[in-house]
């Protein structure tokens, strides 16, 4: 039996326009003091900075087009086996980080970057394939842990007023490695307007940074030792044996609430082969230099507007979460029916855009549009798991199965890529069709942030939903071992 918690005077559940008060940051003379290499904030910064050096500087290589290399059927092959491989890691992380925290998980996370990255280097300077696929697995085993423990500590780190900015300053690193990657190749490829691959020379530079992604992991606090200016602990601690974490995970998954969010995270990710693929088959060097480059810049401006609107508790969680789902929803649609006008031109016209061909800026800004997309997916999709996940144990195994299903996505994605018939045009219709099935089922569970229960019993309904404990006090319903006041109002 599940009773809504909800007193008398609001039967129904709560009047629109409440938020809950526990997001909203209290005067400065209220908060905790914290030390500063202590603070959430510098945690979210060595996250940052470890996904910039790794997940960021594989960005940057995908950037390029094919990972820069002339023909983009070996590369995204490679991309498939690392986001095959990247299921089984992500789906047995919170197990793993049974054994070794969610520090041990990051630091083990960073390991298998750098030699995906040596492997496009040999393969870029002596036509050597085996390394490639041999690096792709290894940077699939270490990669899904890694996607897990960034995710897990992102959203549980911050505090509940901070969250949506941590978010969209988190994810910005991992474009800041794609934007150094593509100011380092556009300096060394500016004056190539063929098409064609980089120069070997870059993935000296990749290799060393991502070298340094291990290094940085070891300067994270441990949950425990994370400092809160509310004054909560934060705790990302797995007491189960790895077997029960395990049947947890799995139990998670067949829950409405993720089986709603399936087709959305498949919009969110299986689009990045596309549009990297885009830009390796349409366009030079340079240009795909400058691709490389602007689709950092943009995405980290857009995402970080996306995170300013998602943390304006002024405006209750239901109209903040509608807005940015339907402006979403309108923007992807207006960039796929671009995009799906282009390649159907392209398959006949074979054309290579160079930054001084006609036609380049109307084939260049749907690129760019469609990276700025991905980033905004990408953030929005965390905003929810923060929405429906009851506790933090629960936010390991969500973050672990969002990140294993975003590598199933993008297993599909570059296995597909790899093929002749999608990598022209194939990949870009595919994905306006996952867009317009996503749409329902994410709409069904979001329409339910910030609203009130109105069907006792019904457990499709997420925990970020408002409403008002005996005392009158205004919940968001997320119960994570806080004080009695802030626990969840469901009961058995």
């Amino acid at each position: 039996m599940v009773s809504s918690g909800l007193p008398d005077e609001f039967p129904s559940g709560l009047p629109h326009g409440h938020r809950d008060m526990s997001e909203v940051e209290p005067p400065k003379e209220e908060q905790h003091p914290v030390k500063w290499y202590r603070s959430s904030m510098f945690n979210i910064t060595i996250v940052g900075l470890c996904s910039f050096s790794c997940p960021g500087i594989w960005s940057a290589m995908n950037s390029l087009g094919a990972g820069g290399a002339a023909s983009p059927n070996l590369i995204n092959a490679a991309n498939a086996i690392t986001f095959c491989l990247m299921v089984l890691s992500s789906y047995l992380s919170s197990a793993l980080m049974y054994f070794v925290g969610v520090k041990g998980a990051l630091i083990f996370g960073c390991i298998g970057f750098a030699p995906f990255a040596a492997g496009l280097y040999t393969n870029n300077r002596y036509g050597n394939e085996w390394l490639v696929l041999v690096g792709a697995a290894l940077c699939g085993i270490s990669a899904g842990v890694f996607w897990a423990a960034e995710a897990s500590i992102a959203i549980a780190y911050p505090e509940p007023w901070n969250r949506g900015k941590a978010l969209g300053y988190w994810l910005s690193f991992k474009l800041f490695g794609q934007m150094l990657g593509g100011a380092i190749n556009l300096g060394l490829n500016a004056t190539n307007d063929q098409a064609g691959q980089v120069s070997y020379t870059v993935f000296l530079v990749f290799i060393a940074i991502q070298a340094a992604g291990p290094f940085l992991g070891f300067l994270l606090n441990s949950p425990d030792k994370v400092q809160r200016k509310d004054g909560k602990k934060v705790d990302l601690t797995i007491t189960q044996n790895p077997w029960l974490e395990i049947k947890a995970t799995t139990k998670l998954f067949f829950t409405k609430k993720f089986l709603l969010l399936l087709l959305w995270i498949g919009n969110a990710v299986f689009s990045e082969s596309v549009f990297f693929t885009y830009l390796a088959m349409w366009f030079s060097v340079r240009s795909r230099a400058l691709g490389s480059l602007m689709s950092g810049i943009v995405p980290v401006i857009g995402g970080n507007i996306l995170g300013w609107w998602l943390d304006r508790n002024s405006i209750s969680l239901k109209i903040r979460s509608r807005v940015a789902f339907w402006t979403l929803v309108v923007i992807q649609g207006a960039w796929w029916t671009w995009a799906t006008v282009l390649v159907t031109r392209f398959k006949e016209t074979k054309p290579t855009f160079d930054w001084t061909t006609p036609g380049f800026g109307a084939a260049f800004g749907v690129f760019v549009l469609l990276a700025m997309g991905f980033q905004l997916n990408y953030l929005f999709l965390y905003f929810i798991v923060h929405n429906i996940a009851e506790s933090d144990e629960e936010i390991i195994r969500y973050a672990a199965l969002i990140r294993g299903t975003e590598s199933a996505w993008e297993a599909l994605s570059y296995g597909l890529e790899s093929l002749t018939l999608f990598t022209e045009a194939g990949g870009v219709y595919m994905s306006f069709a996952i867009w317009a099935v996503a749409i329902y089922p994410a709409w069904h569970l979001l329409r339910h942030f910030g609203v009130h229960r109105p069907l006792v019993g019904d457990e499709s309904y997420p925990a970020s939903i408002e409403r008002v404990d005996e005392k009158g006090a205004i919940s968001s319903g997320t119960s994570s071992g806080d004080e009695a006041g802030n626990e969840k109002t469901v009961k058995a």
